[in-house]
């Protein structure tokens, strides 16, 4: 069987996913070449549907508010730890199909870090709620790219096809929570556990030579866990 290749599922909607986004690039960037980016959302009622239809399940387990406050607390501290700004979004009804679904738009588009970075930073930085295509538009506008299809891509059947093979392979790679880091058949859930799975990299001498995007073929959120993951 040939060896699966190195990869990292991310989240927008986690904290934790943005934290070790931020350790990959400032710290490990070499590492971050070599991984495919593979996107993880809590789908929405109509997807899952979909999702159960083609033999796929996604885990949620709702969080308690006391595990929410905790995280707050928790990620002050890393992310003051690390030097960077943060602000707490308030998500009033969060549609995560919409930033996630754009990010395949962009990968398309050659813009798939530039988005990733974007998208990061109008969450976690600035308190801005990515489930509103507005947010996405404006990002468009960063990026110099037509916001049409990306801010738009929830609505866009062959899209939301491509977004179902990539809840198969959450589901298929047995993804939990994010960040989730993979190496053929080896897992690491977890902020804390990005310096295992690099150390794994390295001492398999996986090439360093970048990896290409991961964009899903068409095919027929969770308890935020411990400090170091989410769902």
């Amino acid at each position: 069987m040939a060896r699966k290749p190195p990869r990292w599922y991310f989240s927008f909607r986690s904290p934790y996913s943005w934290l070790a986004y931020r350790d990959l690039m400032d710290h490990h960037p070499d590492v971050a070449d070599t991984l495919q980016w593979r996107p993880f959302w809590e789908p929405e009622p109509a997807m899952a549907d979909v999702l159960a239809e083609a033999g796929g399940d996604f885990p949620y387990v709702p969080m308690s508010r006391e595990k929410h406050r905790y995280i707050l607390q928790d990620v002050r501290r890393l992310a003051a730890d690390r030097g960077l700004s943060f602000a707490w979004p308030v998500d009033r009804a969060p549609r995560w199909e919409v930033a996630h679904l754009g990010y395949l738009v962009a990968a398309d588009r050659g813009l798939a870090r530039e988005y990733v970075a974007e998208v990061y930073r109008a969450r976690w930085e600035l308190g801005l709620d990515i489930s509103d295509p507005l947010t996405i538009t404006t990002i468009a506008a960063e990026l110099d790219t037509d916001p049409r299809g990306l801010a738009d891509a929830v609505d866009d059947p062959a899209i939301r096809e491509r977004g179902l093979a990539a809840l198969l392979d959450i589901s298929q790679d047995g993804v939990f929570g994010v960040p989730f880091f993979a190496t053929g058949f080896d897992k690491f859930w977890g902020l804390d556990r990005l310096p295992a799975f690099i150390d794994t990299l390295r001492a398999t001498a996986y090439p360093t030579t970048p990896a290409e995007a991961h964009t899903p073929a068409l095919a027929a959120t969770g308890d935020l866990g411990h400090a170091g993951g989410c769902g």
